[in-house]
């Protein structure tokens, strides 16, 4: 009997410090490297998108990997690209921890759309905002001074 599942994450986490230091003329690169680590995960990636101090990513995770390995992974794999392509100059890592969120498929085609636009909507929101909104919207508690 084979294994059949359907696990969406959407996966956040952000720069340490909150530092804004992922510009968008280089981000492009980024996500294609985290696209790659992904795939070769056994992942199936529908988004992937940030803005200047976090990143959303969207994606089914094969039942077989676990998803603290998985963000270990993308963390440390894409800080090491980040320092050795010389992407954003400023960036001194990831923050430790990170929000993982599982969905519906019927939710995909919305959060691809929330993932696509998020520089218009933290023109409305912070990233501490953003955080404590979806830790709210899927009943997780947490200590607001992680937050900060």
């Amino acid at each position: 009997m084979s294994a059949y599942t359907q696990i969406l994450y959407h996966i956040v986490f952000g720069t340490k410090y909150r530092a804004r230091c992922l510009q968008k003329g280089q981000r492009t690169a980024l996500f294609n490297y985290i696209w790659g680590i992904l795939n070769n995960n056994t992942c199936h990636v529908y988004r992937i998108n940030g803005v200047e101090d976090h990143l959303h990513l969207l994606t089914h995770v094969h039942p077989t990997v676990r998803l603290s390995s998985l963000i270990k992974d993308v963390n440390l794999a894409s800080h090491a690209f980040i320092k050795q392509e010389k992407l954003f100059p400023n960036f001194n890592g990831w923050q430790e921890g990170y929000g993982a969120f599982t969905h519906h498929f019927k939710d995909k085609n919305r959060l691809i759309s929330y993932i696509k636009n998020q520089e218009a909507h933290h023109w409305h929101m912070s990233w501490p905002e953003e955080l404590q909104a979806l830790l709210e919207e899927h009943g997780v508690s947490y200590d607001e001074n992680y937050l900060l």
